[in-house]
């Protein structure tokens, strides 16, 4: 059992890791106004004061996470504070035209009430069905063999080896079928990645080595950012989990990247790294990674303030039954209102939220969205933390840039979620202990 006053001491230790985070992202951000200006993002040291006053004041929202428990609805809410608090920052930089104040206020608000369900409903359900040991090894291979077809007929489709640079010369010439585009989002968002958790708890290293061999080979076919970026999160997040506990090791994913774009980018200005070695890995991870779902928020609140709100009718189950104001994807709509590259999706905050009922029932459907994560938590409770950070490592980060009906519906949440309820709890699952953040 553990002594209150260390448990006190790890508690400390994480908020303050936290809070050195929220420094590290707005660092971040201003070098990111530095070299991404043409995306409307600006930064003035006259108002410096202001903006760290405010962020202050929202890294208390972070005492949330060090007392919640380890779930799946920790990793999502605290990858969505930090996006939040990201938005907050170029908020208050912003020269795009709405009420920034309202807009702000709502932000907070939504942060607030998403995570209090996402963060502390994790009671488990009864469950009616587990899978035996042999039952479970039966369905990993079949995962396998899933990953391994959609693949092959995905690269009858496409398959290219390009730089990311180049990837929108071709992705909208890209004309999968309707369904093999569900299996391509399932596969590789929920199957291969709850494969990969359950091979490595195994030790299994060679059939997790394969996963990741999959995975790899999405990025040719779909040139998606987030397919490049999978197999070497899932790795990373293995050995962060390896040695570490839950909630140090999620602090750690983001903050040990975002680190080392700053480093870079200050090595670059030192004359020590030239600028062509350190932008690739900058702009992958803290302009595409961690500055882009804040400044969507950023793109809708404006967008929104002046164009009536969906009513939820982007949802494709819906656009054929109500009357819609945009025929387009909100993406593209967002793509051709400011002449940004690229399709701009965005985190339910910004969809579900802002782009649906406004910014003053935005706070109401966060809170909607945080019970549905509480689901997550309910059926995946006595899974072992590791295990459940691998597994939901993808859809973490797809929750970040894509709404959370796509991310349940296209994405596999909602497989991973039946998965976790049919996982035996002590058939070989038993992560390795992780290290304590506390000095013995």
């Amino acid at each position: 059992m553990i002594a209150p006053n260390r448990l006190s001491g790890e508690r400390q230790r994480l908020i303050i890791l936290n809070w050195f985070l929220i420094a590290a992202c707005c660092v971040s951000l201003v070098f990111v106004a530095q070299f991404y200006s043409q995306y409307y993002i600006s930064f003035r040291p006259a108002h410096l004061f202001g903006a760290v006053a405010l962020l202050t004041s929202f890294a208390l929202v972070s005492l949330f996470f060090a007392f919640a428990s380890d779930s799946f609805g920790y990793i999502v809410s605290f990858y969505s504070y930090l996006m939040i608090a990201g938005y907050l920052w170029l908020n208050h930089f912003s020269e795009l035209v709405y009420d920034h104040r309202l807009a702000a206020l709502s932000a907070t608000t939504s942060a607030i009430a998403f995570a209090l369900p996402a963060l502390f409903i994790c009671s488990p359900v009864r469950r009616v069905y587990t899978l035996s040991s042999s039952a479970l090894n039966l369905l990993l291979t079949l995962i396998l063999l899933i990953g391994l077809a959609t693949v092959l007929i995905g690269a009858t489709y496409s398959f290219r080896v390009i730089s990311i640079e180049d990837i929108y010369k071709y992705r909208s010439d890209l004309n999968f079928p309707t369904i093999l585009n569900y299996v391509i989002g399932v596969t590789s968002n929920a199957l291969l990645p709850f494969a990969f958790a359950c091979f490595v708890a195994r030790r299994d290293i060679w059939r997790a080595g394969a996963v990741l061999f999959l995975l790899m080979l999405f990025y040719p076919i779909t040139l998606s950012k987030l397919a490049l970026f999978t197999p070497s999160w899932l790795a990373a997040i293995f050995v962060l989990s390896r040695f570490l506990n839950f909630k140090l090791s999620v602090t750690l994913t983001l903050l040990l990247p975002i680190s080392a774009g700053i480093f870079l980018v200050m090595l670059s200005q030192w004359n020590l790294l030239p600028y062509e070695l350190t932008i690739p890995f900058f702009g992958l991870v803290n302009f595409r990674m961690i500055a882009v779902p804040s400044l969507a928020m950023e793109y809708y609140n404006s967008f929104f303030a002046t164009h009536p709100v969906t009513h939820f009718c982007q949802i494709r189950l819906l656009k054929s039954l109500v009357s819609c104001p945009y025929q387009e994807q909100l993406a593209d709509v967002i793509y051709n209102a400011f002449g940004i590259g690229g399709q701009f999706n965005a985190s339910l905050f910004a969809t579900e939220g802002i782009a649906s009922v406004g910014v003053l029932f935005a706070p109401i459907t966060a809170f909607a969205a945080g019970l549905v994560i509480a689901l997550g938590n309910r059926l995946s409770a006595g899974l072992p933390p590791q295990f459940i950070l691998i597994s939901s490592a993808v859809l973490a980060q797809a929750l970040l840039n894509v709404p959370l009906s796509t991310v349940l519906l296209t994405h596999g949440a909602s497989f991973l979620f039946l998965l976790w309820y049919i996982t035996p709890r002590e058939l070989g699952l038993e992560a390795s202990k992780p290290l304590s953040m506390a000095s013995p």
